[in-house]
């Protein structure tokens, strides 16, 4: 599927209110010591706020950066129950719209779960750990990490990902969907006008490296 303009994306977005890229949402669980919460503690619509807004408070000017964690889920809602193959669904159905570098941010969003889980043992998508299911796909090897790290994307790609992780506070208000409309017309638009460059045999810009997420629990309101 490919999305044919941004009041279709929006329409999509919002249907993740109420749906959980588990089966059902975050209930509790009894384990000795102390409670854990299994499965996803927000929904899709929610956590797609959460974390567009932690990559815009951390990286303020790099608008295509936020409107892939904003869209980065949307597979879950495309092809429910698809969760291995859900990165690449978002990825394609984004690309013509929202171009080259969103579409491989939201593919590459799992393979940097990957990545992590190598470079920190025991990392996983908080807060779903211990109960949760290991990393799909388990964590990379030394030459697939080698490997990842060589791609143009990885670093902004780790970047998505651990704000994807930080982005599932329950409760945590991170603003109104309609509040990203602007940002991805903006962002559509720039793609459309960088086509066409492109065809013209002009390159796009390069873009800003990016840094570390900023953790949720200091996230606040968007803004």
């Amino acid at each position: 599927m490919e999305l044919r303009g941004v009041e279709e994306l929006m329409d999509l977005l919002h249907a993740g209110r109420g749906v959980h890229d588990t089966p059902g949402p975050a209930r509790p669980r009894p384990r000795p010591g102390r409670p854990v919460t299994v499965g996803d503690p927000v929904d899709l619509h929610d956590h797609a706020l959460q974390t567009a807004a932690l990559l815009r408070r951390s990286h303020p000017s790099d608008k295509e950066l936020q409107v892939a964690g904003l869209v980065h889920d949307i597979g879950h809602l495309l092809r429910p129950g698809d969760d291995a193959g859900h990165a690449g669904l978002a990825a394609d159905a984004v690309r013509p719209l929202l171009g080259e570098r969103v579409s491989g941010l939201v593919r590459l969003h799992v393979a940097a779960e990957r990545y992590l889980a190598a470079a920190s043992p025991g990392h996983g998508p908080a807060p779903r750990d211990p109960l949760a299911p290991a990393v799909p796909g388990g964590a990379m090897t030394r030459h697939e990490a080698a490997a990842f790290e060589q791609d143009p994307l990885a670093e902004d790609a780790v970047t998505l990902r651990q704000a994807d992780d930080a982005g599932r506070v329950p409760g945590l208000y991170a603003g109104d969907m309609e509040d990203w409309r602007t940002l991805l017309e903006l962002v559509a638009e720039r793609s459309a006008w960088a086509g066409d460059r492109t065809s013209a045999r002009h390159p796009r810009r390069p873009v800003p490296p990016a840094g570390p997420a900023e953790p949720a629990a200091r996230l606040g309101a968007a803004d």
